[in-house]
């Protein structure tokens, strides 16, 4: 008797432990159903089912102006006093026996080459020290305007020859050309931003003193 109570206890077991697990799968189908019901909900909704995007984001993207270009006529330096023609530099250089200071700049876009314009390039010791030792050449990559096409090439192609890698590099050079036409340039030293200019003209004058011994 007591083996025949056993034997029905362990089938009643069994048969409660399968009930468990047709719940759990029974469960989990609902959760399945409503994952691709919101699928769906967010597929109806994208604009590009056919709902129109909201209008604050049109308005905002048709508001993004388009950068002006700029004619070679028309186009000058954001820094009085400064060449952007590579070719008018070495042509002073050549006349005054001065090295070339190139600015690689992002004017329009660049915190730090605002700050280092406002910390020494603006300030009232600098033409006079310029004057006399350098001729300066700005070298712009800006964002909401565009450069000519020629002197956007010049700048590439002397961002490369210096491989800048960001904005703002100042380079120290000699510049000239050889007998087939081509450029060639002698780096003298760089730097980036300075907070005076005192510290800019103290790290330019090294190069400028080593150039000259």
């Amino acid at each position: 008797m007591k083996k025949v109570f056993c034997y029905l206890l362990v089938l009643g077991l069994i048969s409660c432990g399968g009930q468990n697990v047709k719940v759990e799968e029974a469960s989990a189908t609902p959760e399945v159903t409503k994952t691709k019901a919101t699928a769906n909900q967010v597929k109806t909704n994208h604009p590009a089912a056919g709902v129109k995007a909201p209008t604050g984001i049109k308005n905002q993207a048709q508001k993004r102006p388009t950068p002006t270009q700029k004619t070679l006529a028309e186009y000058e330096p954001k820094n009085e006093g400064w060449h952007v023609n590579l070719e008018d530099a070495i042509a002073e250089s050549k006349k005054t026996g001065k090295p070339i200071l190139a600015n690689f700049t992002g004017s329009d876009w660049c915190g730090w080459c605002k700050r280092l314009d406002k910390s020494v390039f603006h300030q009232a010791g600098f033409k006079p020290w310029a004057d006399k030792n350098v001729v300066l050449l700005e070298l712009d990559f800006p964002k909401r305007f565009r450069v000519p096409q020629e002197i956007a090439m010049q700048n590439r192609n002397l961002a490369q020859s210096f491989q800048v890698r960001g904005y703002p590099t100042i380079w120290l050079f000699d510049a000239g050309v050889d007998d087939a036409g081509k450029h060639k340039f002698s780096a003298l030293g760089k730097t980036g931003y300075t907070k005076t200019l005192e510290e800019f003209q103290s790290t330019i004058g090294k190069y400028i003193a080593a150039r000259t011994s």
